[in-house]
């Protein structure tokens, strides 16, 4: 029995610069791939730097200092996850946390920024 998993599928020729799949590694050639993910990735890291640094309706110097506190937690909170996967992920599921670890500096920034923006203004009403 086999199961796809894949739910819609947009095959392109892509350039390459390095494939190493299950034939031989290939380097600066054309492949034949499935560009979905890579289309969700970019959608999702433009996506995420549109909505973190967009300007506010009321950007002043508080909001900049709220920016660079939360991108400095974001950091921080992102390679302390980064150091816990080095040394309790092995193998594959590694890779797969790589792959998570892309997103989660402009997800803990964006709930973070927002969360002090929607607290200072609760404090302010």
């Amino acid at each position: 029995m086999s199961f796809d998993y894949q739910i819609f599928s947009v095959d392109a020729t892509v350039f390459a610069l390095y494939n190493d799949g299950i034939e031989p590694a290939k380097v600066f050639t054309f492949i034949e791939n499935s560009i979905v993910d890579e289309i969700i990735a970019v959608l999702v890291i433009v996506g995420g730097i549109l909505a973190a640094f967009s300007q506010e309706k009321q950007e002043d110097e508080y909001i900049a200092k709220i920016r660079l506190e939360s991108l400095l937690w974001a950091t921080y909170i992102n390679y302390g996850l980064l150091l816990f996967s080095i040394l309790f992920v092995y193998g594959l599921g590694f890779y797969q946390i790589m792959i998570f670890h892309m997103f989660t500096v402009l997800f803990i920034f964006l709930i973070r920024f927002n969360f002090i923006l929607y607290r200072t203004s609760k404090a302010m009403a």
